[in-house]
């Protein structure tokens, strides 16, 4: 089975070309391949491209969980990367159509930089989605683990809950993070973001992925919690997101229209053996 490995600021995924492989994908193999001591180890796979149509490109994504996930900013990246690559795209805009809407993308500087545009922020309930009536839900309170907890939620196609007033620490992503995914509030589960405002053009988070743990880096979360401190006032339009495992610039236009811009690295490539499935 071929693959290719990449990495967006800490942020790894393999990319899987369904015509190169020669197995049939299941959720099953995809822990398998994913697992960090048992296969090559992932935060998940892209599984493309299909329906390849005017420079147009299908993408499927799938956590380490073996769950299908709607977006990633950062997937959206490296596959970009990975068609670039492959010489399939050139350094003119093209699209990739996931199950969380259709973006634009484009490589700069050899492959080394790639932007994406994600789409609108939506911050209503229905769209997230949460229990209750529907609103925009901005400076909410929850109750996690004896706790009360200040958080913004919002959705890029996949997604987000931003957590205020929090000293932000790896330690606290992996114990709170777990806890606010899995809340009856949010019945597809949900990404989750600590977030510190830095100042006007500056924030810093901490990322627990919805299916994939603790992450260094994570494009729609940064998309995400640079739009919720737009929102509020906190920050301008354009924003610097400071992660575990590097930066992302984060552009926030008319409707809450966010782009993303940012390193991607090739690892490597090679062979899945058969054996590891069996």
């Amino acid at each position: 089975m071929k693959f290719y490995k990449y990495h967006g600021l800490g942020n790894d995924y393999i990319v899987l070309d369904p015509c190169e492989i020669g197995h049939n994908l299941n959720s099953s193999k995809i822990i398998t391949i994913c697992h960090r001591n048992l296969g090559i180890g992932s935060d998940g796979i892209l599984y493309g491209p299909f329906n390849i149509e005017n420079n147009s490109f299908s993408l499927r994504i799938f956590n380490p969980d073996g769950s299908e996930a709607e977006k990633s900013g950062n997937g959206l990246r490296i596959f970009s990367r990975y068609l670039w690559d492959k010489g399939v795209v050139s350094d003119l805009p093209f699209s990739i159509l996931t199950l969380g809407g259709e973006t634009k993308a484009q490589v700069f500087d050899n492959g080394a930089i790639v932007s994406v545009e994600l789409g609108n922020l939506s911050f209503y309930s229905k769209d997230i989605p949460m229990i209750g009536e529907n609103r925009e839900v901005i400076n909410e309170v929850m109750e996690i683990n004896g706790e009360k907890l200040r958080y913004c939620a919002a959705n890029i196609g996949n997604p987000h809950c931003v957590i205020f007033d929090r000293e932000i620490s790896e330690k606290e992503a992996k114990i709170l993070g777990p806890l606010i995914e899995k809340s009856h509030l949010f019945p597809n589960k949900i990404n989750v973001q600590f977030i510190k405002i830095l100042d006007k053009n500056n924030i810093q988070i901490e990322i627990w992925e919805r299916g994939a743990g603790y992450t260094l880096s994570s494009g729609t979360s940064s998309a995400a919690s640079a739009g919720i401190a737009f929102k509020l006032g906190l920050c301008s339009s354009n924003i610097t997101v400071h992660m575990q495992g590097g930066t992302i610039e984060v552009s926030i236009k008319d409707g809450f229209h966010v782009s993303i811009k940012g390193s991607v690295t090739k690892i490597a490539e090679g062979f899945i053996c058969k054996e590891i499935f069996i």
